[in-house]
């Protein structure tokens, strides 16, 4: 316990806020919804996985400095449950419903978020896919520019973009034979008409709706050992810039870091190696994540039960190992013990307003906020 109270008097000098809740069950999952509500979601049961909406805890839509805050601070405003476990969740932006995805197939679930006077998350309707039963769970992004979208798909063969509410096909992405296996880790829109996929071998692939002949390679993948498992992280432009302005992150099951300008995909912007376990302790977590409202900044996570933070502002192509600027150790020491197994953190996001606030969650059914104390001489 002694590492465990050193780092409990450490924590108050290195954040800014600290918030702990106890779930249930663990999720892999934590997505932000309408009203700045969070939705988590369990992955592990058979009998039944409970989808959540939260309340964050009131210091998140306030600036007010509270310091340590260990208190059971979240309320779970409504919820549901989904008989099949919940791998990816993806709230449907200016509608009420989400939109889920996990084993035994590819298939989507679509979720109504019920009205101010019901607390219940009903099941509305299954988007099925061709060919989806042996396919692995489907990786889906929304967006609601024209209509409300979900792209979706777990293999390069299997991209399309259906209409949320009627269930109807919009698009379907043209593939050759030659790539149709590939794995698919990440995949997200950039705006209502370009895609951008990630492969698990690390390869990315452009798309664009407006013209239905096929996918276009992006970008290859990092020279790399074959059994490295790879996902991406994107970062919204801002209003008015080229959405493939934003540089686009990759993340290996070694840690390895490529940053790339979409628009001069010949070289990377940066190449660096993280400080994390190595050989990697498996992919089924991997996340990397730009930050929203703090330039250059991202956050990786699903080696351990940290995450990690980097200033990526001064990275260059050497490939050389960078230092955190920041890593939140909440998950292995914040927990009520009892277990020999350290918990693994299976998923962070970004607070959307907030330049250093995170939540992550861990495999023990913690679910952290925590806004970190920036170092003298590097405010930024």
């Amino acid at each position: 316990m002694e590492a465990a109270d050193e780092w409990l008097l450490q924590s108050l000098r290195l954040y800014r806020d600290l918030h702990t809740f106890e779930l249930q069950a663990p999720t892999r999952l934590i997505e932000w919804a309408h009203g700045n509500r969070v939705c988590v979601a369990g992955y592990g049961q058979c009998d039944g996985n409970e989808i959540l909406q939260l309340i964050p805890p009131p210091t998140l839509l306030t600036k007010e400095t509270q310091g340590l805050c260990p208190e059971r601070d979240f309320k779970v405003e409504c919820g549901g449950f989904s008989e099949r476990p919940v791998y990816s969740l993806k709230y449907v932006p200016d509608t009420s419903l989400l939109v889920t995805s996990g084993p035994p197939d590819s298939s989507l679930q679509v979720w109504q978020v019920s009205a101010e006077d019901s607390d219940v998350i009903k099941s509305v309707s299954t988007i099925a896919t061709e060919s989806g039963t042996g396919q692995s769970w489907a990786k889906i992004a929304t967006i609601s520019a024209r209509a409300p979208w979900v792209l979706h798909g777990s293999r390069l063969d299997r991209v399309q973009i259906t209409e949320v509410e009627s269930r109807k096909n919009v698009y379907t992405a043209g593939i050759q034979a030659s790539r149709g296996s590939e794995e698919l880790s990440s995949l997200a829109f950039l705006d209502c008409n370009l895609l951008l996929l990630c492969c698990a071998t690390g390869r990315l692939c452009l798309a664009d709706t407006r013209q239905p002949q096929g996918l276009v390679e992006a970008v290859p993948a990092p020279s790399a050992p074959c059994s490295e498992h790879w996902c991406m992280g994107t970062r919204h432009a801002a209003q008015g810039s080229e959405p493939s302005s934003q540089p686009v992150a990759r993340l290996s099951s070694r840690g390895l870091l490529a940053l790339t300008d979409l628009r001069k995909t010949s070289e990377f912007l940066a190449l660096a190696k993280a400080r994390v376990p190595s050989p990697g302790s498996g992919a089924e977590f991997l996340c990397v994540s730009w930050a929203p409202a703090l330039e250059g900044y991202l956050a990786i996570s699903g080696f351990d039960g940290t995450v990690h933070v980097y200033d990526t502002q001064s990275w260059d192509s050497s490939g050389e190992e960078a230092e955190p600027i920041f890593v939140h150790k909440g998950h292995i020491f914040g927990g009520a013990g009892g277990s020999r197994d350290l918990p693994l953190v299976t998923v962070h996001t970004w607070h959307l307003q907030k330049p250093r606030t995170l939540l992550s969650a861990a495999s023990d059914g913690s679910l952290h906020v925590w806004d970190w104390v920036q170092p003298c001489g590097k405010c930024g």
